[in-house]
C-alpha cells in the first residue's frame, strides 16, 4: 500500500486509516474478534490507527492496546483525541489544560504505550481560549508524552485562529485536522480543505461513506435497512424528511455510476475521498471483518476523470445533500447566538 506524507511532518502513512469507534460496546462487543481485525488491518499494510478516549469510554482504546502488544506499536503510527464527556463530574470534558494533562495519562494506561503519535482535540469549545488548549499540548510535546497534535471538525475560521495562535505565542502547531468528508457530505471542500493545504495540514476525513449511506444498502427499490446508527441517530435517516430522501436519491445514483465503472459504492466513495489533493488518509470504521474486507481494496481504485465528474453532477462539490448530516455544527453559527 503507498505511503503518504502526514502533512509536513515526515510522517509516512497508508492513505486508509483504521478507525476504531466501532470496537467495543458502541459497536463490536467481541474483543477478540475486534482484535483480530485489527491485525488484518496491519497485514494489509495500514500503519495508521485513530481512536478516542470517549470512544465506549475508553474501551475502544483499551482494545486498540492490546491489539498493539507483541512488537506492534513501533510500527504504527498511533492517534487518539480528547474533548468527549467521561465521567459525571463537569470537568471531566473539554479542551482545558487541566483536563487535558489529567485524560492523556488516562489513554497512555488504556493504549498501554508510553506515548502518542498524534493527540487531537476532538471539537473545539466555546468557553475555553486556544491558547489554553495549544499551551497544554506544548507541554505534552515537550514531555515527549506527544509527537505531534491535530484538531477534529474546526470550522475554517478556527483553524486559522489555531495557527495564527501557535505562530503568535510560540505553541506547537496543530498538524492535521478531521473533517467529515463524503461524496454526500461535501461542504468542507469550499473552506476547510483549501484552508489546509494553505497551512501544510494533513487531513484525515471521518464518515467517508455518510454514516452507511454509501454502502450500497440504501436503494430507491429496497427497504431502508436497519442500523445501530439508525437507533441512536433516526433523523437521520428518516426518509420522510426531504434532505434524506435526497440523500437516498443520491445514493441510488451513485450505486448505478459505481457498477457500470466496475467498482463497488463503497470503493468508489473511498477513492473519492482519497484521491483530493488535500487528503492524506480517509478514516475507514468497520464493525465486522466483513466490513473491513469491503474496504480494503479501495487504496488501489483509481477513479476516471469521467467519474468524477459524473459524481460532481450527482453531488455538486461544496455541497451537502442533507445540512444536518454534515458533522457537528459550530455553536457560533447557530441562530441563538447571532441573536442580540
Amino acid at each position: 500500500m503507498e505511503l503518504r506524507t502526514l502533512g509536513r511532518t515526515g510522517v509516512k502513512v497508508s492513505p486508509l486509516c483504521l478507525g476504531a469507534m466501532m470496537f467495543g460496546s458502541w459497536g463490536n462487543t467481541d474483543r477478540e474478534e475486534c482484535i483480530r481485525i485489527i491485525h488484518r488491518t496491519l497485514d494489509a499494510g495500514v500503519n495508521f490507527i485513530d481512536t478516542a478516549d470517549v470512544y465506549s469510554r475508553g474501551e475502544s482504546e483499551e482494545i486498540v492496546g492490546d491489539a498493539l502488544q507483541g512488537g506492534r506499536r513501533e510500527n504504527v503510527v498511533l492517534a487518539t483525541k480528547v474533548h468527549g464527556t467521561m465521567g459525571d463530574d463537569p470537568n471531566q470534558f473539554g479542551n482545558s489544560r487541566r483536563w487535558i494533562v489529567r485524560e492523556v495519562e488516562d489513554s497512555l494506561r488504556r493504549l498501554k504505550t508510553d506515548w502518542i503519535d498524534l493527540y487531537q482535540i476532538h471539537r473545539p469549545e466555546a468557553d475555553t481560549d486556544i491558547d489554553e488548549t495549544l499551551g497544554a499540548l506544548s507541554d505534552l510535546i515537550h514531555a515527549g508524552k506527544v509527537r505531534y497534535i491535530g484538531s477534529s471538525t474546526f470550522p475554517a475560521s478556527q483553524i486559522v485562529e489555531a495557527q495564527w495562535t501557535a505562530h503568535q505565542r510560540g505553541r506547537e502547531r496543530f498538524v492535521s485536522e478531521q473533517p467529515p468528508y463524503s461524496i454526500l457530505v461535501r461542504a468542507v471542500e469550499d473552506e476547510v480543505l483549501p484552508t489546509c493545504r494553505r497551512y501544510g495540514m494533513g487531513v484525515i476525513p471521518w464518515s467517508p461513506l455518510a454514516g452507511g449511506w454509501l454502502t450500497g444498502r440504501y436503494r430507491l427499490d429496497t427497504e431502508v435497512p436497519d442500523s445501530n446508527r439508525a437507533r441512536l441517530v433516526p433523523g437521520r435517516y428518516d426518509m420522510s424528511l426531504p434532505g434524506n430522501q435526497r440523500q437516498l436519491e443520491a445514493a441510488d445514483a451513485l450505486a448505478k455510476l459505481a457498477d457500470e465503472g466496475g467498482v463497488t459504492l463503497i470503493e468508489m466513495a473511498l477513492a473519492f475521498v482519497i484521491r483530493h489533493p488535500a487528503v492524506t488518509a480517509a478514516i475507514i470504521g468497520p464493525r465486522t471483518m466483513e466490513h473491513l474486507e469491503s474496504q480494503l481494496p479501495a487504496a488501489d481504485v483509481d477513479l476516471s476523470e469521467e467519474i468524477l465528474n459524473r459524481i460532481d453532477e450527482i453531488v455538486p462539490p461544496g455541497t451537502n445533500l442533507n445540512p444536518a448530516d454534515g458533522g457537528w455544527q459550530n455553536p457560533a453559527l447557530e441562530p441563538s447566538a447571532r441573536r442580540r
